[in-house]
């Protein structure tokens, strides 16, 4: 009947239907159990130990597992696109081949340490390629040259079972001794530590080279370190406030240290710290070129002779300068008289050409055995610049930090077929210099500052003479084109003076996507992103060519997925080599340099130093400072 066949076609259809579907289950099931195996085959790849040429490819996740149970083990960190990787690849391959060879063998390793992020981090590798000899899990560097023979020396040595460590170079101070040490030095550079300090961890190594390299001098300069942590009564006196705080001590008299943190240029820096701070005068003659020639400011320092007080004074305020300035003193009275100074007397003064009919020829401060070096140092300071100085790469990061700074671009030479025509517009430059003594003002080359006057938007002026005024906060402030006289130059200082003049910013084309996990932060949007005071900002201030900022590049979006959820937090980044940073509380000194912006204080953010750059650490720095992180999430 028609009802039994309807019945029927029902029945079947259903079970049609359940098999279908289970089939389908069956098909994802089998589907994820792939996915699985893939996954686990992936993990499986990772921790497996592959070898190419004879060397033994490590990474992040078998790197720990491979060594654990290793006596030596020989280290390359490379880079895929290092040429000196690569030159020395051929090299290295012999070394594993020697190696292996050995009785027992001693494995040789390589490492992407561009892709082995937290490997290179470990083991502080900044430059490529950086050999290392790990010995039962310590890690000893190698500073010999890249050639078989001195590299499988070096290796055999530290794999002989009694060997130890070389005792380090640097000197131990504590309370009992730093007195002793310090007081009969006659120059040694102390480092205050903390023992837990990221920055200190990084230049521990750094600093220890360099005080081998100093001990092999004649006479060495003797290199030491303090835990600021055991001895804080030491780390008081001398008013360390942060780690590593270094200080240059010269028969017991602390000055700062301002010198470079890297092996060469302790080295380098410590050397010139050892000589004497001032160069004595001998002639007139030399007096005389420094005026006609000279390109800086001159200090010259007259005294009786070596044994007068106040010489010694001096000496000990040319030694608080010797970086950014020249010292020189003389004996002799035919000088003194040129000069028209005492004995006694401390003389600055600038070149002819830096002269002006607007300012002293000199100036003369009575120095005495009783005069403190700070107020020495703080004559020299007040008169170092001219009125209007020249500006240059070579001067800027010393002479020209204070700001306001007024800036006139054109093309300046002081060579004698052009001298004339730069002295013309300096004088035009010194009739406005002369009202507005609060500011700076300088002229400089238009070519030598290519790139500020471009990003000043001055380059298609039109113009001979541009003009352009940095202030404190970091802004810069153009002057519209127009042909430049003393009138011009005023009223646009004027203007600057009464805040009616806009800032111009450095920035990259505003995102038209900006839809990513990490927002993309430019000139134009710094204040809207950054400065939102609704919103917790951690910003990453970073360099394309920045070897670390690539590093930190996978950590960094990591930390931006596991806050994605987080509406009140924007995890941003900003190429600060092509954009402007329009506050002056984010200072970028360095790459990458990251600050946490919280909501409603935007003026009083937070710099992240001293912890490594891994998602741990950076979620720890986010969730001290975050004030809009929602809590109710279990990952948080």
């Amino acid at each position: 009947s028609r009802l039994s066949t309807c019945f029927l076609l029902v029945f079947f259809w259903g079970q049609a239907d359940n098999l279908f579907m289970g089939d389908s289950s069956n098909r994802e099931n089998a589907i994820e159990d792939e996915e699985e195996e893939e996954e686990d085959d992936e993990e499986e790849d990772d921790l497996e130990v592959k070898e190419e040429n004879g060397v033994l490819v490590l990474n992040d996740a078998n790197f720990d597992n491979f060594v654990a149970d290793k006596d030596t083990v020989l280290l390359e960190f490379y880079a895929p696109w290092c040429g000196h990787c690569k030159q020395f690849a051929p090299e290295y391959e012999k070394i594993a081949n020697v190696l292996k060879d050995n009785d027992p063998p001693i494995p040789v390793a390589k490492i992407d340490a561009t892709s082995a992020s937290m490997l290179a981090s470990r083991f502080d590798v900044s430059g490529y390629p950086t050999i290392k000899i790990l010995k039962k899990g310590q890690a000893v560097d190698y500073e010999g040259s890249r050639t078989q023979e001195e590299i499988v020396a070096k290796v055999r040595e530290v794999s002989q079972p009694d060997w130890t460590p070389p005792p380090e170079v640097t000197l131990v101070l504590t309370k009992e001794n730093f007195d002793e040490v310090v007081n009969d030095a006659d120059i040694i550079l102390v480092e205050f530590y903390a023992p837990w300090c990221g920055h200190c961890k990084k230049l521990a190594p750094e600093y220890e080279k360099a005080a081998k390299e100093l001990n092999k001098r004649s006479p060495p300069i003797p290199l030491a370190k303090v835990d600021a942590t055991a001895e804080t009564d030491l780390a008081k006196r001398f008013d360390v406030s942060g780690y590593p705080t270094l200080k240059i001590f010269r028969k017991g008299r602390p000055f700062d240290y301002n010198g470079p943190r890297e092996k060469y240029g302790i080295v380098d820096y410590m050397i010139e710290q050892s000589g004497p701070p001032s160069k004595e005068i001998l002639t007139l003659k030399q007096v005389q070129e420094f005026l006609k020639d000279g390109d800086d400011v001159i200090i010259i320092g007259v005294f009786k002779g070596e044994s007068d007080p106040a010489y010694q004074q001096y000496q000990d305020a040319a030694n608080n300068l010797r970086e950014d300035y020249k010292f020189h003193h003389a004996f002799s009275t035919e000088i003194a008289k040129f000069l028209k100074v005492s004995q006694g007397q401390l003389v600055v003064m600038q070149p002819e050409k830096f002269q002006s009919k607007y300012e002293p020829r000199s100036h003369v401060m009575d120095v005495q055995g009783s005069t403190q070096d700070s107020a020495i140092k703080d004559f020299v300071l007040k008169y170092a610049l001219p009125l209007v100085g020249h500006r240059k790469a070579s001067n800027e990061a010393k002479r020209y930090t204070r700001r306001p700074l007024v800036v006139v671009y054109y093309s300046v030479d002081f060579s004698f077929d052009y001298r004339a025509a730069t002295q013309f517009w300096r004088s035009k430059v010194l009739e406005v210099a002369k009202d507005f003594p609060e500011y700076t003002f300088a002229i400089a080359d238009e070519e030598d500052y290519a790139g500020e006057v471009k990003d000043l938007g001055l380059s298609e002026s039109g113009e001979d003479v541009n003009a352009a005024i940095l202030d404190e906060s970091g802004k810069k402030f153009a002057m519209e084109p127009e042909e430049f006289d003393s009138d011009t130059l005023r009223e646009f200082v004027t203007a600057f003076k009464k805040g009616k003049l806009k800032p111009v910013i450095k920035s990259q084309p505003v995102p038209k996507n900006n839809k990513g996990l990490v927002k993309v932060v430019v000139g134009k949007t710094f204040d809207s992103i950054v400065m939102d005071p609704k919103k917790d900002v951690l910003i990453e201030f970073y360099a394309p060519w920045c070897g670390h900022c690539k590093q930190l590049e996978p950590v960094y979006s990591s930390l931006a997925k596991k806050y994605k959820g987080q509406k009140g937090l924007v995890i941003a980044k900003m190429d600060a080599t092509a954009n402007d940073v329009p506050s002056d509380r984010y200072k970028v000194e360095g790459f990458p340099t990251i600050y946490f912006a919280p909501s409603g204080d935007k003026k009083n953010p937070v710099k992240f130093e001293g912890g490594d750059r891994d998602l741990e650490h950076l979620s720890k720095f986010i969730e001290e400072h975050a004030t809009k992180l929602s809590r109710t999430k279990e990952e948080l």
